[in-house]
């Protein structure tokens, strides 16, 4: 009877947290809150930097939604069965059938653990990210299954969770496949691989991954250091009767059978005790105290990043993806010296902890003090040497700007004298015949002179000539202008035009001197145009020599296309220079408009070269399709000879 009632008191225990962790939890429409819910107390240093960073940076972009902070306190693992109902009455408190977070972020392995074991049809639709945990999950365990005994499954949250909403999320990897690489590097002939994990949730969750991993390995053998069934002293035992061919694997290590917390002081002890054995670390655990390296995640606070996903999902909608944070390769430089590694022989992307600081990191300021000083000597010296030959050069310079000067003034003066010779004799040009005119003219004028028809007609003859005198020499002084403004006649006849091309970029080539590639591919032999040779020649130069100007490498291409179709020969200068800007390719054809004020030329020459096209029966313009440069293009009427 006694031990019927002992059967009921147990089922009626364990009935209580089953029933609490089918509690309804029910859905509502989002409200304006992201429920942050933590393992551990937020008053632990790392809980409480990451919520810092969190609240700061979701601060800083001007997020609007409310955010609570619930923590399920989880301490250690035999506790795990509670877990279930912690989480439950959390949600409940937030899900309460009008209203649910918007988003829920899970902080921790125990957290995020708990919350994937839960059977809630509501769970599988919460919007959820996930931070400082590892890639790799086990459910919380059974209400009746002996907990040092438990071997749970392991999942993959990136693989296994896919029924769940997971929006995105910051995690780490812990990788065996590259520790076991590097072990086997190291000592080739290791047998044995002994993995240390200690009485926590993550301890356990770890154990469950690296097992399913070693399977990959059937020639090492993997020996269970398990914190659940055994004390530090029990630990130190194990350890201390390994073979020379076994290598430890330091897993985590924070609290043993006993569920005190030991690693501050214990994993010194174990490297005091056993100081030749071969450890590595899978988490960074035990690298300053124990182990030889290995390779584990860059861990860091990932409140910053958490804040800034979850405001693009909320704004979005959308998963903004779970990332992986880095692993690297991490040694202990004393260990290293210990066991006689060469560092040579570790992987290039290798980080060194304990390493001592080299002589200049020991004497920095002196080796720097005394470096400034030899310099300042040196600049001293180069200085009183630079004045020197300054010096005897400004003195040879001195005479020969002496020569110079003179010589310039020579040339002033003679250019002053022609100067004013030109304006002399063209005042006396123009005067000569403008007097006569208006000489012979008054007379003609006045009716009272008296002057006879004969004589009336040979004034007017005289009259006649000097306008047509004065007309020629104004003629001659605007086709002199006319060389500056472009508006010049036409001596149209028969051309060559391939030859001309030829001919242009061979002279262009010699006058230019740049490192671009001068070409020129004629699609026929000869081809014959009616048309002005010296000022298509004009136009040709000065495309070509604008090119020249502004590529400094590549090509300058002149290419000659036939356009039957509308009777014109197409004209282009290609070249692979900066290329002109949108709002410059109409102006560049203004008279003195210049891309670059302080390239050489006067810009005139596209001006130019419009008018003598235009006249020639074309137009010309900028290939805008064209962005690897420049490309001018210009038509001419087809009349083939």
């Amino acid at each position: 009877m006694v031990r019927q009632i002992k059967n009921y008191i147990l089922f009626f225990l364990l009935l209580v947290p089953i029933s609490l962790t089918q509690a309804k939890i029910n859905c509502g429409k989002p409200d304006n809150t992201i429920l942050i819910i933590s393992s551990y107390n937020p008053d632990t240093r790392t809980t409480a930097e990451m919520l810092s960073d969190f609240m700061r940076e979701y601060s800083l972009i001007g997020g609007k939604y409310n955010v609570a902070v619930e923590s399920m306190n989880c301490r250690n693992l035999p506790e795990s069965k509670q877990w279930r109902s912690r989480m439950t009455e959390i949600l409940k408190k937030y899900c309460n059938g009008t209203s649910q977070p918007s988003l829920v972020i899970l902080l921790g392995v125990e957290a995020s653990s708990s919350f994937f074991s839960l059977n809630e049809d509501i769970v599988h639709k919460l919007p959820i990210m996930v931070g400082m945990r590892s890639r790799n999950v086990i459910m919380l365990p059974p209400h009746d299954v002996n907990i040092s005994e438990w071997n749970p499954k392991p999942y993959d949250i990136l693989k296994d969770f896919k029924n769940f909403n997971i929006v995105g999320g910051v995690i780490y990897r812990y990788d065996v496949e590259n520790n076991i690489k590097l072990i086997k590097h190291l000592y080739p002939k290791t047998r044995t691989v002994a993995f240390l994990s200690d009485n926590t949730f993550g301890g356990l969750t770890m154990q469950a991954y690296v097992k399913k991993e070693m399977k990959r390995y059937p020639d090492i053998k993997l020996q269970l250091i398990d914190g659940r069934k055994l004390s530090f002293i029990k630990v130190n035992d194990m350890v201390s009767k390994m073979p020379n061919s076994a290598v430890v694997l330091v897993g985590t290590w924070r609290i043993d059978y006993s569920d005190n917390y030991v690693l501050g002081s214990t994993t010194h002890m174990l490297c005091a005790t056993n100081p030749r054995l071969h450890v590595f670390s899978l988490s960074s655990v035990g690298l300053d105290s124990w182990a030889i390296g290995g390779y584990s995640p860059d861990y860091q606070n990932v409140g910053k990043d958490l804040a800034d996903d979850c405001d693009t999902f909320l704004k979005s909608h959308r998963n903004v993806g779970v990332k992986t944070l880095n692993s690297m390769y991490q040694f202990d430089y004393n260990r290293l010296k210990y066991f006689n590694i060469d560092p040579s022989r570790l992987p290039d992307d290798s980080h060194f902890i304990n390493q001592p600081p080299s002589f200049y990191q020991q004497n920095e300021h002196l080796v720097i003090g005394i470096s400034i000083f030899i310099i300042f000597l040196i600049i001293c010296l180069g200085i009183a040497f630079y004045y020197i030959v300054h010096m005897n050069r400004m003195k040879r310079i001195l005479l020969m700007q002496s020569e110079e000067l003179k010589l310039a003034k020579e040339q002033a003066e003679e250019a002053s004298r022609m100067k004013t010779s030109f304006l002399a004799n063209m005042s006396h040009e123009i005067r000569t015949p403008l007097n006569a005119i208006v000489g012979f003219s008054s007379v003609i004028t006045d009716t009272s002179m008296g002057i006879s028809n004969e004589e009336r007609r040979s004034f007017g003859d005289i009259i006649q000539q000097n306008s047509l005198l004065l007309l020629h020499l104004i003629n001659d002084i605007l086709d002199l202008s006319s060389i500056e403004s472009g508006r010049l006649a036409m001596q149209l006849g028969k051309c060559d035009i391939i030859a001309l091309c030829r001919s242009v970029i061979s002279t262009t080539e010699s006058l230019h001197r740049t490192s671009a590639v001068f070409q020129f591919e004629p699609p026929v032999d000869t081809l014959n145009l009616h048309t002005d040779e010296q000022r298509l020649s004009q136009v040709l130069i000065n495309l070509l020599t604008n090119a020249s100007k502004f590529t400094k490498e590549g090509f300058i291409r002149l290419s000659i296309s036939i356009d039957e179709t509308n009777n014109m020969v197409l004209f282009s200068v290609t070249d692979t220079g900066c290329g002109i800007p949108a709002d410059k390719m109409e102006a560049v054809f203004e008279r003195f408009e210049k891309l670059n004020n302080f390239a050489q030329g006067t810009g005139l020459g596209l001006a130019i070269s419009r008018m003598i096209v235009e006249k020639l029966g074309g137009r010309i313009w900028i290939d805008t399709t064209y962005k690897e440069g420049a490309r001018f293009v210009f038509t001419h009427s087809m009349t083939l000879v």
